[in-house]
């Protein structure tokens, strides 16, 4: 279910079952003269949507906007980069809507600069938003002092159970590293290119590779489809387990 599609009555009853809620996360940013700008978050939409058609999942409109940086090219080749405390600041207030509207099983998922699940960025931009948000949320509405309650001496017991809070927002990358580990990782070359294909085909002119003598590229001549649904499929069998 499209959040932006769902009715009330449906969306209450999937916050009740903890269906779990997917945020994709990208950016805006130059990836070569053969692949889209939406590259990161075509890849974030198109996993969740397949993921979508084994796993009951609500999926949220994509962040399109994060924090691109001027690593790989500035704006004058049309990357849009989001600073990274007020990215932090906008995915808090999206967070704290749907938190306090009751939604208590969140992912966010991200495809840029998320190799062997380092955390840059981007990536720690959402975390923190994530553990502000709730660590506020507990004590609004469990008053100061919650976690010191003898009420809650079983806290740590308890943690393993559906409600912890600490399950309420996750942060995940779209390729596990073990997804990466058995394919690759990389920006706009051949890995990339491969996955997006297979995703969002429209997404990638490969011929396109020979306008630009950019290194990170070059190996992109040899992205293929069929490489893409290898990775497609190791990340999927990740998510699955990952997203509950």
């Amino acid at each position: 279910m499209k959040l932006e599609l769902g009715f009330p009555k449906e969306l209450e009853d999937a916050k009740k079952r903890k269906v779990p809620l997917v945020i994709p996360v990208g950016t805006i940013e130059y990836h070569g003269p053969h692949c889209a700008l939406g590259c990161d978050t075509q890849i974030a939409t198109g996993l969740i949507d397949r993921l979508a058609a084994e796993k009951e999942l609500v999926i949220a409109p994509p962040i399109w906007y994060g924090v691109a940086s001027y690593a790989v090219a500035g704006p004058e080749l049309n990357t849009v980069h989001v600073d990274v405390d007020v990215f932090e600041q906008y995915v808090y207030c999206i967070l704290k809507s749907l938190l306090y509207g009751g939604w208590k099983n969140i992912y966010l998922l991200i495809h840029h600069q998320y190799e062997q699940e380092n955390l840059l960025p981007m990536t720690l931009a959402c975390m923190k938003a994530a553990k502000k948000l709730v660590f506020e949320f507990l004590e609004q509405t469990r008053g100061h002092g919650w976690w010191g309650d003898n009420k809650n001496a079983a806290f740590y017991a308890e943690l393993e159970l559906s409600d912890s809070p600490w399950k309420w927002i996750t942060v995940l990358p779209c390729m596990s590293t073990a997804a990466q580990n058995a394919t690759g990782y990389d920006h706009a070359g051949k890995w990339e290119c491969s996955i997006l294909s297979a995703l969002c085909p429209e997404a990638v002119i490969k011929e396109r590779v020979q306008d630009s003598d950019a290194w990170f590229i070059q190996d992109a001549v040899d992205s293929s489809p069929e490489i893409g649904m290898n990775m497609v499929e190791l990340s999927l069998d990740a998510l699955k387990e990952r997203i509950v």
